[in-house]
């Protein structure tokens, strides 16, 4: 008899592990390549909701770009993505990446958690320092700005669209930049940091292979910037921790997040945030990239949302963690989705 019962109990156990198993919902979660910051930053965020919502199995999947996984979203490939703002302006107004795009789309992305900005620049090598001036002189310079995917690009092409600079692209591999920099292969790299606070890891690579010094718009080219939308950001030279040849880096900072869709229902997107929210500590220990929302996140919500509520959708779940924190706005409540 007692063996009996200690089988039933075996057994009831493994079907009850079964069925939990069995009912977690896997989570697809698109972003950029490995050695990007986008890819390390979901690794990392990952490890925290695998830990902390076992009704959800997070899968991070690395692809060419961000942009990527904005369409790879659209279309039914991925449960999640990394969009930035530049991607979902261009979503919006069919444009460049996007052109054509809206006729393949199955749904539309939606914005449900903002992540931090990344603040991209340029750099020479130093023995260009004195040449190289400021960004109209990267004009019909060899430049590695980004894979042709990657927002950090499309933000740099934006700027130089604004500012009349025409510069010849030249794509590579991420662990090659640096030694083509300094074998004069490139004239130059685009540099960026994420949450003000953090070096992408291929650009702390690049700096061992080469001496790079960061080349700053001039102060007319600030005031041709600002005119056309743009946002200033100046970043210490102690974030690269090596000499960047300048007392000051410029930088034009756009708002990165991880996103999911309107799949993921409202509250389990609130319960996500929540969570992201008390351990915000640990993701920024882990990745400096999470300093911005470390500090606040709340508001570094509203300033996402306000750089796209325009654009894209708000997802019901994050509406109602801003809503709870007393940072929504009530000109957005005809922006937020139906589920």
């Amino acid at each position: 008899m007692f063996k009996r019962t200690v089988l039933f109990l075996v057994a009831g156990l493994m079907a009850a592990w079964g069925a939990a198993a069995w009912s977690q919902k896997d989570i697809r979660w698109a972003t950029s390549a490995v050695g990007s910051a986008g890819h390390k930053a979901l690794v990392i965020l990952a490890d925290v909701l695998n830990r902390e919502m076992p009704k959800y199995r997070v899968s991070v999947l690395p692809t060419p770009g961000a942009v990527v996984t904005v369409k790879g979203y659209a279309t039914g490939q991925f449960d999640g993505y990394y969009g930035a703002d530049i991607a979902f302006y261009e979503l919006r107004n069919d444009s460049r990446r996007f052109a054509g795009f809206r006729a393949s789309m199955k749904r539309q992305p939606v914005q449900s958690f903002w992540t931090y900005t990344v603040e991209i620049g340029t750099a020479v090598h130093v023995r260009d320092k004195g040449k190289i001036k400021n960004w109209h002189d990267l004009t019909d310079k060899a430049l590695f700005l980004g894979n042709p995917p990657w927002d950090t690009r499309a933000q740099l092409e934006r700027a130089f669209d604004a500012l009349g600079v025409k510069y010849r692209y030249r794509q590579v591999d991420l662990s090659a930049a640096g030694s083509m920099l300094e074998r004069g292969s490139l004239d130059g790299i685009c540099i960026y940091t994420n949450g003000e606070a953090a070096v992408a890891p291929w650009v702390t690579e690049a700096s061992l292979a080469a001496d790079w010094a960061v080349v700053n718009p001039s102060p007319e080219e600030i005031a041709t910037l600002k005119k056309a939308g743009f946002s200033i950001f100046e970043q210490s030279p102690k974030v690269f921790r090596r000499d960047v040849h300048a007392d000051k880096v410029i930088l034009l900072p756009f708002y990165y997040g991880f996103h999911v869709g309107l799949e993921v229902p409202a509250d389990d997107v609130y319960q996500m945030l929540r969570i992201i929210e008390k351990h915000v500590g640990e993701l920024a220990k882990a990745d400096k990239s999470y300093s911005q929302i470390a500090k606040d996140m709340p508001g570094f919500q509203r300033r996402g949302v306000t750089s796209a509520a325009d654009l894209v959708p708000i997802h019901p779940g994050l509406a109602k963690y801003m809503r709870e924190k007393g940072v929504w706005d009530a000109k957005w409540d005809s922006r937020v989705a139906k589920q």
